[in-house]
């Protein structure tokens, strides 16, 4: 779609939203109110000219107005295996909160002072087998369907209690996604 196809739509969406009519905007910018009408539908090619005062008195930016191409939203991103867990990435790279798809494979459970934590929050959901959730001296088995949310200052470690593994959707911030990921990738 052309950049500036929707121009209109998003001037007529940026005034309606202020609560103001063709005539308000048409005396704020010092533009006729047919003018208005005629860009908000089409009728009218928008110029820079025209742009700058409308966007002014409506306190935006004239790129608030130009609709971008958004780029391919798919998530390409090999995953790889560290010690007993494979990691699926789910966003991107860049994002300021990671998810990933994590299938443990099962395990005794780890000796308390083998428990990690780090500054941050961690939230996870079982999506298939069960999860063994250590957090401090407590153990939390989730099934299915479960979900958990834990400041991750608190030492704790995740594993597959068994017999099957356990697929696991995790977000977790910046802090949380170094600790998970400080192993090289494989190929």
């Amino acid at each position: 779609m052309d950049a500036l196809a929707q121009v209109g739509l998003r001037l007529r969406a940026a005034r309606t939203a202020r609560g103001w009519t063709l005539d308000r905007l048409a005396r704020a910018a010092g533009v006729s109110a047919s003018t208005i009408s005629r860009l908000e539908s089409g009728r009218r090619q928008a110029s820079l000219e025209l742009l700058l005062p409308l966007t002014r008195s409506l306190g935006i930016g004239v790129d608030d107005l130009i609709a971008v191409e958004p780029g391919d939203p798919r998530v390409r991103r090999d995953g790889w295996r560290q010690e007993e867990m494979h990691v699926q990435p789910l966003s991107p790279e860049s994002a300021p909160v990671q998810a990933m798809k994590l299938t443990y494979a099962p395990r005794p459970p780890l000796p308390a002072e083998e428990l990690h934590s780090h500054p941050g929050h961690d939230w996870c959901y079982v999506i298939s087998g069960r999860l063994r959730l250590q957090l401090g001296e407590r153990e939390i088995l989730l099934h299915p369907g479960e979900a958990a949310e834990f400041d991750t200052v608190t030492p704790h470690a995740f594993s597959a209690p068994g017999p099957e593994s356990a697929e696991v959707i995790g977000i977790f911030n910046e802090s949380g996604e170094h600790v998970r990921t400080r192993v090289t990738s494989e190929p």
